[in-house]
């Protein structure tokens, strides 16, 4: 129901844009949220944005990346500045309804000399 987008690899300090493509009908009533997992670590929580635009971040990467949606187009977005070698992981897309995680196939980040 999601797929992400926009991963690669990057130079510290440098930047990225991970897209979200969402194919829910309810999509723009809906909090969206992405995660990042690292090898050997658990899935963290790294920004949350509630259908009205409130948004709330780790606070590792509290500001350094921005999370923002267009609901026109369905798509949920995280700008991601200044990245460090600690932001390397796999970046998913997700919704909970209804106590129910939905996820997308995730998105590989790279952040290396």
């Amino acid at each position: 129901q999601f797929v992400e987008s926009g991963g690669g690899l990057v130079q510290p300090g440098g930047s990225l844009r991970l897209s979200c493509a969402s194919s829910r009908s309810f999509f723009r009533f809906e909090t969206m949220a992405w995660y990042r997992q690292a090898p050997g670590k658990e899935r963290e929580r790294v920004a949350t944005i509630s259908s009205g635009g409130i948004t709330d971040y780790a606070d590792s990467v509290k500001g350094r990346f921005t999370i923002s949606r267009d609901n026109a187009k369905n798509m949920v977005y995280l700008q991601m500045n200044s990245l460090k070698s600690e932001d390397t992981a796999v970046y998913y897309c997700n919704t909970n309804q209804v106590g129910r995680d939905y996820w997308g196939q995730g998105t590989q980040v790279t952040v290396s000399s």
